[in-house]
């Protein structure tokens, strides 16, 4: 009886940092499916054992805590088990996005000083000649079976035995995670994410959206983006279930749901927009389905509304970054889901609209400005970077998003689009969004992209970018009328593209700048 309550007690207790979760759930939740993949489903026992695993290899290797060590390869239970791992002994974590090319990887890893790096045998192939040119990088280890250079992180055997040593102590306003962000020009910033940030996030995040141990979470988003990243370690916290799928395919991950029950799916707009146009859609059972997010890019109030009237669960908006660690706003599962809204902010987190022109002025009901955020979830900086983090972040810790948003009063905030999306046709503003939002109404369109082309006349004008829905026909005269009667003469597309598929990021984000190169290739 003693010893039951000393374990009780200790799984009362704060963690200090991620590392210490797994420990906690395998004592709690030990025989329940954490984590279900193409490869392999791990209870919490079986997913801290592995996590132990990864350490002490860690620890063999020569890698200590503060010590960095990156990650690279698509989603797998190896990811999860590694990052998890990095924790344990207090090192620091670099997660990579798997669309980063060597010389990318180059330069991250030497900025960030990686001492080590753990991939897959697919990632190693592609850059194993970039790594090998890095003095710093004392360890290469390969999830697989390596290319006989290289340590498998896999042939490293430990005990049973998942107490004889405990989780790093850490203090919480270290360093856990440097997230690189994925600039459109120069070269990525490493945000800074401390234990605090992400125990935080992961804990708000399972409160707002109601997880407990019985939910079943299907998601397509790359761990080592931090929405992808919320969305795990939220449900591990809770004793849910996590059905991770390797890259996001809308048949696939339709079946997922009725194959795992799933009672979540968590993802970015157009990834709703193809699992709609999917005619696989009308042959899956989600009735299991208690309610989905939807984050990383504004979406449309209608595609909000079919998936809600398709699944008759609702379907919450998230907003995030890389720079508050994962989300900062979301609407909580039992109060008003306001479409269009981002929601509320997260406990203990100070959300405002400023004007465009003087942020020190706050914005009235309804009036356009930039987003701003404060709280213990903001990032401590970027790394070797202190002009960018000043540039980010003013005197008064406020950090400045780079979002255009509006506010009701109530304390719900509205994202209109990210300001460098801005067009500027003829002396007038256009946000892409506010006219993909009105097209992606249209029943002919399945997917939809907005972004500017150069005119000599006014500066910039709107050209649209259109994925048919099947069946439909390409009619750019029906579609500019829709518009015509929804929107304003000058956010009216001058062009539109009709293409088989539009570019996306590795976490399923629209990628405007590239939009131009799917109509010429």
């Amino acid at each position: 009886m003693g010893t039951t309550t000393k374990v009780l007690r200790r799984d009362l207790a704060p963690i200090d940092g991620l590392g210490q979760l797994l420990p906690r759930l395998a004592r709690r939740w030990g025989e329940s499916i954490g984590l279900a993949t193409a490869g392999r489903t791990l209870t919490y026992s079986e997913l801290n054992h592995e996590a132990y695993r990864v350490a002490e290899a860690l620890r063999a290797s020569g890698i200590h805590p503060g010590d960095r060590v990156a990650l690279y390869s698509q989603n797998r239970w190896e990811w999860i088990a590694a990052y998890h791992g990095i924790l344990r002994i207090g090192a620091t974590v670099v997660p990579l996005n798997v669309m980063l090319t060597g010389e990318e990887i180059g330069y991250v890893l030497r900025d960030s000083e990686a001492k080590g790096i753990l991939l897959s045998d697919e990632r190693l192939h592609a850059v194993g000649g970039v790594l090998r040119s890095l003095p710093t990088l004392a360890l290469i280890a390969s999830f697989d079976k390596g290319d006989g250079s290289v340590t498998s992180l896999l042939d490293t055997d430990v005990s049973d035995d998942e107490h004889q040593r405990e989780p790093a102590s850490v203090d919480p306003d270290s360093v856990a995670c440097i997230a690189y962000t994925s600039g459109t020009t120069g070269h990525p910033k490493g945000a800074m994410q401390s234990q605090r940030s992400l125990v935080l996030n992961c804990a708000y995040t399972a409160t707002m959206h109601g997880r407990t141990s019985r939910d079943v979470v299907v998601t397509a988003l790359p761990a080592p983006h931090v929405y992808g990243n919320v969305v795990i370690n939220s449900t591990f916290m809770a004793g849910g279930k996590v059905v991770l799928l390797e890259r996001f395919d809308a048949d696939d991950a339709l079946h997922a749901i009725q194959r795992h029950k799933g009672t979540m799916i968590e993802g970015v707009p157009a990834m709703y927009a193809m699992m709609l146009a999917s005619p696989a859609i009308d042959d899956v059972d989600l009735s299991t389905l208690t309610r989905s997010t939807v984050g990383g890019q504004t979406i449309a109030e209608s595609l909000i509304g079919q998936w809600e009237e398709r699944t008759a669960a609702p379907l919450i908006e998230v907003w995030g970054m890389t720079e508050v660690s994962g989300l900062g706003t979301t609407h909580t599962v039992h109060g008003p889901n306001i479409h269009g809204s981002i929601g509320v902010a997260y406990p203990g987190v100070q959300v405002k609209v400023v004007s465009l022109e003087d942020e020190d002025e706050d914005c009235p009901i309804g009036q356009r400005g930039q987003l701003m955020v404060r709280g213990p979830i903001v990032t401590m900086g970027y790394l070797n970077n202190p002009e960018a983090t000043a540039e980010a972040i003013n005197a008064d810790g406020w950090l400045r998003t780079g979002d255009v948003a509006t506010h009701d009063g109530n304390g719900r905030f509205f994202v209109v689009d990210r300001l460098k999306e801005l067009i500027l046709t003829g002396g007038y503003n256009v946000y892409p969004s506010e006219v993909e939002r009105v097209l992606i109404g249209h029943e002919s369109v399945a997917l939809v992209g907005v972004a500017p082309e150069p005119d000599e006349v006014k500066g910039e004008v709107a050209h649209a970018y259109i994925v048919l829905a099947p069946g439909q026909q390409a009619d750019a005269d029906a579609l500019r009328d829709y518009c015509r009667q929804r929107l304003a003469a000058y956010k009216v597309p001058r062009a539109f593209h009709f293409v088989s598929s539009l570019p996306t990021t590795s976490s399923g984000k629209l990628m405007r700048r590239k939009f131009r190169a799917s109509v010429l290739s």
